[in-house]
This record gives structure tokens, C-alpha cells and sequence, in this order.
């Protein structure tokens, strides 16, 4: 039997640090089986759909610009990845 569950849940973003200077975007699996069965590309994709459905409730610029630069880095790091 074979279980599929959707890639764009997979990966839950989200941002902390209380002073601009200090804030990043973490990441955590939304369930345990996720972090075995998938490899590098894969993970970097959902972390870029996990950014982007995080965009959409920025409550602040400051909080839209580290997300916006996260997701251009990580698709600049899955176009480098052979």
C-alpha cells in the first residue's frame, strides 16, 4: 500500500527574533516520516513553499524582507545543486 501525503505540508516555516537586526526564518517537519524519505532538492523546495505561504501573513516590512531574502536564497542554493 502506498501513502501519499502532499509535498507542501511538509516543512512549517516560521519567524523569530525580536529585534530586526536578529530575525530569521526556522523550519521544523510537520511530521516525523518526513525527514527520511525525502532528499536535499526535495527539502529545499518545501522550505521555498513553506516561505512562501508564510509571506502572505508578514505582519511587518521587516518581517517581509527576511522572508523575501530567504526564499531568494534558498532558490539560489537549489539552482547551484546538481
Amino acid at each position: 500500500m502506498n501513502i501519499v501525503y502532499p509535498e507542501s505540508t511538509a516543512v512549517v516555516a516560521k519567524t523569530c527574533g525580536c529585534n530586526v537586526d536578529r530575525q530569521k526564518v526556522t523550519y521544523a517537519f510537520a511530521d516525523e516520516f518526513h525527514n527520511i524519505c525525502m532528499d536535499r532538492k526535495e527539502i529545499f523546495r518545501s522550505e521555498i513553499e513553506a516561505c512562501e505561504r508564510l509571506l502572505k501573513y508578514a505582519k511587518s516590512d521587516s518581517e517581509r524582507a527576511v522572508v523575501e531574502k530567504e526564499i531568494t536564497e534558498l532558490r539560489i542554493v537549489l539552482d547551484l545543486m546538481p
